[in-house]
């Protein structure tokens, strides 16, 4: 008899679409950007910026180089910078106030469950 396997729920995360982060481990720690796409199931962030590639010309934040074939006789084929999604523990989210990285909490607030900055104690959804 096999075991049954159990999807393990997507945990609430609390970096959100929109927010500006930091990376805080890999070849990029240090760099700022913007956060385009969450993905809660597998607890990936794809973040939108740039930094200087290995050949000093700009390339996305944590980028893989992908490999496109030729499409034809005249077209030649590429190898081309893509950005690659980040895990949630490599980012931090930045504090708009202090313009510094902060832990994020979550408390209840007009009867609302919003986020806020541990470093500033100020919050950080502002709708």
């Amino acid at each position: 008899m096999s075991a049954k396997r159990v999807k393990p729920k997507p945990i609430k995360l609390k970096i959100k679409t929109g927010d500006t982060i930091e990376i805080i481990a890999g070849k990029d720690k240090g760099e700022r950007g913007l956060v385009i796409r969450v993905d809660p199931k597998r607890q990936l962030v794809l973040v939108e910026g740039l930094t200087k590639g290995k050949d000093g010309k700009a390339s996305p934040l944590n980028a893989v180089t992908k490999h496109r074939k030729p499409r034809g006789d005249s077209d030649q084929g590429e190898r081309m910078r893509v950005p690659a999604p980040l895990h949630i523990s490599k980012v931090m989210l930045v504090d708009r106030l202090t313009n510094e990285t902060t832990r994020v909490g979550r408390r209840v607030e007009d009867g609302k469950l919003v986020r806020y900055a541990k470093r500033s104690d100020e919050t950080v959804d502002v709708d």
